[in-house]
């Protein structure tokens, strides 16, 4: 082959990359923005609505992995990672909030790297669930859910790999804090519902 050939085959293959990830930029934006939809559904109590977005999201996902099938230099980029990881924030707080049984990465059909990153932002949801039940009065679902954080955040420390594997270390500090706000939220609520009950049993005594 001479140069001029060369550099023809170069360019079929590069275009038909750049499209190819143009059209995976486009998918994990809608991928995105449904787990956005699902996490807002769910936390508004709108668990049917949460379910619908949810297997949108997930058709989405596959959607995404077969187009990708081929290039796997465009499905590991950082874009597809971030999609992967709303998707299973968003799959984990569902079946939290439903009762249902977590799906693994296998069933999921997602890189089990993205599936772990994925547990790190669950942590957050989680805090977000505690907090509205607070504002709901509603300790006993509150406490529950700041002891189920504390295993999550457990499992999530035990993953000690090297950042060129899986950048998970960032993810367990983020949690670890948010683990230590949480804690200072449920004391305070405890002590401050402990006080209102002498107080009424006091005013009931008067």
């Amino acid at each position: 082959m001479n140069l001029e050939e060369i550099i023809a085959e170069i360019r079929d293959v590069l275009d038909e990359k750049d499209s190819l990830r143009e059209e995976a930029l486009k998918l994990t934006r809608e991928i995105v923005r449904l787990s956005g939809d699902t996490i807002k559904a769910l936390h508004r109590g709108e668990t049917d609505k949460a379910g619908e977005r949810l297997r949108l999201v997930r058709g989405k996902v596959e959607e995404l992995k077969k187009k990708l099938g081929g290039h796997p230099d465009i499905y590991h980029t950082g874009y597809v990672q971030s999609a992967h990881q709303e998707f299973i924030e968003a799959t984990l707080l569902y079946c939290y909030i439903t009762g249902r049984e977590f799906p693994s990465p296998g069933e999921l059909g997602v890189p089990h790297g993205d599936y772990a990153l994925g547990i790190g932002d669950f942590i957050g949801e989680l805090r977000r669930h505690f907090l509205l039940c607070l504002l709901e009065g509603d300790m006993e679902e509150a406490e529950r859910t700041y002891r189920f954080m504390q295993e999550v955040y457990e499992e999530l420390t035990s993953l000690e790999y090297p950042k060129g594997l899986v950048n998970i270390r960032g993810k367990q500090d983020q949690a670890r804090y948010i683990l230590e706000r949480t804690l200072e939220d449920l004391t305070r609520a405890k002590l401050g519902k402990d006080l209102e009950e002498k107080i009424e049993r006091g005013l009931l005594k008067g």
